[in-house]
């Protein structure tokens, strides 16, 4: 966050995730609203996105916020706005996308546990979401209809600048600029249809190349995988202490919300 005259601005660049479970670089409907209580008195909010989505709630919270507010809002989709991340950037009374970055929209969709009236009850909850979701778009866009815009959510559709244009929910295509990581490729894969062009955006941490930090061995680096086994290993140590008899319901849940 950066504040300049009455200007200020907000970069997501990350997921959006519950505050509870927010680590650095990602964005939660409660850190938002505190960044916003900081830029008091603007008469502009830039918001720069680059995510690959996330939270539902935490996005439709964010993007609220965002409407209400008395500044004009201006979003630039620097990167990838997906998901809930598309969301947020319909809460843009200017929205701006550079022409090679990408926009994607789709259903609500959701990990569960359970028996056959768990999954009927959850299916019944994300088509509740979905239209909230296309009642958003609809509101950004005077050139959808419903119907096809229900086709292009089923779809899983990822668009190009000129594309979100055409379709009204974005208002300008600018000058293209360098697109950087917004994610982790576990992340990005468990949408459908990613682009590779989107899933190369991303560096494992074996192509990453740390700078200012010659010191580090490559001992010292751990790999995606090991940082899963890492978070499962003090998980189920964590759950030893306790008398769980649902110990392994509870640990699997765990493992959906960190899409391990």
């Amino acid at each position: 966050m950066s504040k300049t005259d009455n200007v200020g601005q907000v970069d997501i660049y990350g997921e959006i995730v519950p505050e509870a479970w927010r680590w650095e670089g990602e964005e939660s409907a409660t850190s938002f609203k505190n960044t916003l209580e900081k830029l008091k008195g603007v008469d502009e909010i830039v918001v720069n996105i680059n995510s690959p989505g996330g939270d539902v709630f935490e996005g439709i919270a964010i993007h609220n916020m965002l409407k209400r507010h008395k500044a004009k809002v201006t979003v630039n989709i620097d990167g990838l706005a997906a998901s809930i991340a598309s969301v947020i950037a319909m809460a843009g009374d200017v929205v701006r996308m550079p022409s090679n970055s990408m926009l994607m929209i789709h259903n609500a969709m959701s990990g569960t546990f359970g028996n056959a009236n768990d999954l009927r009850e959850v299916a019944d909850l994300l088509e509740k979401v979905t239209g909230t979701l296309i009642e958003t778009y609809l509101n950004k866009s005077d050139k959808l209809k419903t119907d096809s815009l229900k086709a292009l959510l089923d779809a899983e559709t990822w668009m190009t600048a000129e594309e979100a244009f055409s379709y009204g929910l974005i208002d300008e295509v600018i000058t293209s600029k360098k697109l950087v990581a917004c994610a982790s490729k576990e992340r990005l894969a468990m949408y459908n249809k990613t682009p590779n062009k989107v899933l190369k955006m991303v560096e494992t941490p074996e192509e990453t190349v740390t700078e200012g930090k010659d010191n580090v061995t490559e001992d010292e680096t751990l790999t995606t995988e090991e940082i899963k086994d890492l978070i499962i290993e003090v998980v189920n140590e964590e759950l030893d202490k306790y008398d769980l008899t649902k110990k392994e319901e509870v640990t699997n849940k765990i493992k959906n919300r960190l899409y391990l």
